[in-house]
């Protein structure tokens, strides 16, 4: 498992829900080369309300807008690793907003993981 703590990056992908890539959600497709690119770790979260350089707002609340829904791919590691990796968002983003912020990561621990107790099979040491 990656460590990660103090000084990080967060990578944010504005798209659209229909967005894709060679047929697969565009979405997916960040976080699974992200993924095995070995960064810490992604997440993709729906919103209910939004718009972007189009201007036009998509909506839960009316049906007909309801099927393009606000995606926002979030990935955090390394200053290094993350900027390693816009290249590969260059080849496959072609609409949306792609943004960098410095952050501080607090704790970075997988499931049921104490930091720092954990030995490398993942079980708990004395």
């Amino acid at each position: 498992m990656t460590r990660l703590t103090g000084s990080a990056l967060r990578l944010t992908v504005l798209i659209g829900e229909n967005d894709t890539w060679h047929h697969r959600p565009l979405y997916s497709e960040i976080v699974h080369r992200a993924h095995a690119a070995g960064l810490a770790g992604a997440s993709v979260f729906r919103g209910i309300e939004g718009f972007g350089a189009s201007s036009l707002i998509h909506t839960s609340r009316l049906l007909s807008l309801s099927e393009d829904l606000p995606i926002a791919v979030v990935i955090i590691d390394t200053a290094p690793r993350v900027r390693a990796f816009l290249p590969q968002l260059d080849d496959i983003v072609a609409e949306g907003l792609v943004t960098l912020e410095d952050c501080e990561v607090i704790r970075y621990a997988g499931r049921g993981e104490d930091p720092g107790t954990a030995d490398t099979k993942g079980k708990r040491s004395l």
